[in-house]
């Protein structure tokens, strides 16, 4: 193994470990020598790669957003499916669900956060030219249609557990159903554009 190997697998295990530590911890709670233990290294040489627990965080989150981007794909003339499918990435990834709000709480009004600014920037630009070419309400501001889109697509992510609290009151429990009301919410509020094959990319 050479040392550039080395090097990265070290990087990599750190990261694999930070990742778990912040999810459920959170950026406060974390702490860099389990991080360090769980990577099966030393804090001396986590430093060496990352200069503090907040640098180390930043990179984990810039990581999940290009991870959510592509795995999710933002399609402006088709916000519904868009919505399923973000209810269906956290649904599947509690702990990232957790590690990205933890992130929100915690670097709330941070203005250092490039890597979401400019998410949130292209976004609202892939909306606003969907409204300018007819495929969205134009009387919405765009970047009120992606929180509300947002809120909505994540609403389950983090307490599908409400629905066991409350099955004798439901009429379909199931995961599937749960993702079914976050599509037709969507739909109602922004309905998807009829017979468009335009292409979008996130």
């Amino acid at each position: 193994m050479t040392s550039s190997t080395s090097a990265d697998s070290t990087r990599d295990r750190i990261v694999t470990a930070a990742r778990a530590e912040f999810a459920r911890y959170g950026i406060a709670g974390a702490r860099i020598t389990r991080i360090a233990k769980a990577a099966k290294t030393s804090s001396e040489r986590l430093y060496a790669y990352f200069r503090s627990k907040e640098e180390l965080y930043r990179f984990i989150a810039d990581q999940e957003i290009a991870a959510v981007a592509e795995a999710t794909r933002l399609d402006p003339t088709d916000l519904p499916e868009y919505a399923g499918r973000v209810h269906d990435y956290f649904v599947s990834h509690p702990d990232r669900y957790r590690l990205m709000s933890w992130g929100r709480l915690e670097f709330a009004g941070d203005d250092t956060d490039s890597a979401t600014r400019e998410t949130v920037r292209r976004k609202v630009e892939q909306l606003r030219k969907a409204q300018e070419t007819g495929h969205l309400d134009p009387s919405w501001e765009p970047i009120d249609i992606l929180v509300f889109l947002n809120q909505i697509a994540m609403a389950w992510a983090g307490q599908l557990d409400l629905v066991d609290a409350t099955a004798d009151q439901v009429r379909d429990p199931s995961p599937a159903a749960r993702r079914a009301a976050v599509v037709a919410a969507v739909q109602r509020l922004f309905p998807a554009a009829a017979n468009d094959t335009a292409d979008s990319t996130d």
